[in-house]
């Protein structure tokens, strides 16, 4: 009986590096596929892709399987990046990853992966899968410190069928030790973090040279001005840093925290303290939500919810789902919710799915 092909997404990273070792491992027919997403064009970046498709040829060579290159710039361009800008200069804060895996890793890859003759695409993406009768769940990863369900949160049942998470169920330490054990070069290579077409610029430095810069006023909540800003679409709610507030008079010593920003008029508006109530919201409202298993629940439904990565999970209820939208009560008041980014539903270690947060109160 033939071999079932899998078509790994190989990053150059050790997460991808190890699921392409154990598919193999358990008599997959296994190949490579390198995405290069991003056409580096700034003087001086460090989202060097070359580097990475030399670290996935070498794991390739090591464990004797083909390796594929696809380049899914112009895709990434049109289907990401110009929703990234075009979020900032709404005023909101987006996250491209949870975009880029809708739009080009289980969609552009998987269908480029396809054609290549492959049943399934795995990742190195720390979440599992599991088929129960004909409906497919998408669970945390079993390290929890590492679950990349949130970014995942778009998948549908189609794309999950088609899809695996070989490092799922493996904590990050023994993804490493088992890179080591293999000899492979990327058995402590560090992991990478924040959108990689910015790699390790300052991030204002990075959008300036799409967005230009307009510069205007921080006020407090009487209407005092306290700084200046380079342009309001360079700043999230909640951010304490690079507001440049201090010696105001009248003022305790208390730092400055967003916590509304004025796109008309072009002002931030601070709060002083990490804990004041303008920065928290009990309520929230979100727009093109998706369902993993195809069909929205039945309301009003209680679960828990992240409203970023890493967030601990917050008990709320979901009310009002009308067509792809909703509405999100919290039980405990969150900080810093934030437009553009996305709300991630769970029951328990099950993710439901997730919308962009379009407002809150």
């Amino acid at each position: 009986m033939p071999k079932e092909k899998i078509i790994v997404g190989l990053s150059g990273g050790v997460d991808s590096s190890v699921s392409a070792l154990l598919l193999k491992e358990q008599g997959y027919e296994v190949e490579g596929l390198f995405m290069k997403n991003w056409e580096e064009q700034l003087p001086g970046g460090e989202c060097m892709w070359e580097a990475d498709v030399e670290d996935a040829m070498q794991i390739c060579e090591q464990l004797e399987i083909p390796i594929n290159t696809v380049d899914l710039a112009d895709d990434y361009w049109e289907k990401v990046f110009t929703n990234f800008l075009q979020e900032y200069k709404n005023g909101r804060t987006p996250n491209p990853d949870v975009l880029c895996n809708q739009e080009i890793k289980f969609s552009a890859f998987l269908t480029h992966a396809t054609e290549l003759g492959a049943k399934k695409i795995a990742t190195g993406h720390y979440a599992r899968i599991k088929k129960v009768n004909d409906h497919f769940q998408l669970r945390k990863g079993l390290d929890g410190n590492k679950d990349q369900s949130y970014f995942l949160c778009r998948l549908t049942q189609a794309q999950l069928s088609l899809s695996m998470f070989p490092v799922g169920e493996l904590e990050k330490y023994a993804v490493r030790e088992l890179a080591k054990k293999a000899g492979f070069q990327t058995h402590d290579k560090k992991d990478s973090t924040g959108i990689c077409f910015v790699g390790e610029r300052p991030f204002r430095e990075f959008l300036s040279r799409y967005i230009p810069e307009q510069s205007g006023e921080i006020q407090t909540t009487d209407g005092k001005v306290v700084g200046q800003h380079n342009g309001v679409f360079y700043y999230t709610l909640g951010q304490r840093q690079g507001l440049g507030i201090g010696g105001v008079q009248g003022a305790n010593e208390a730092p400055w925290y967003i916590y509304r920003k004025d796109i008309g008029n072009n002002i931030l508006f601070v709060v002083q303290g990490h804990d004041h109530a303008l920065l928290y919201s009990q309520k929230l409202t979100a727009t093109d939500i998706n369902w993993i298993s195809g069909y929205p629940p039945e309301t009003p439904f209680k679960c828990v919810a992240k409203t970023r990565y890493r967030q601990t999970d917050q008990a709320c209820t979901i009310e009002d789902i009308e067509d792809h939208n909703c509405s999100v009560i919290f039980e405990d008041a969150q900080r810093a919710v934030t437009p553009g980014q996305f709300v991630v539903f769970y029951d328990e270690d099950i993710c439901l799915g997730g919308g962009i947060i379009d407002s809150t109160s």
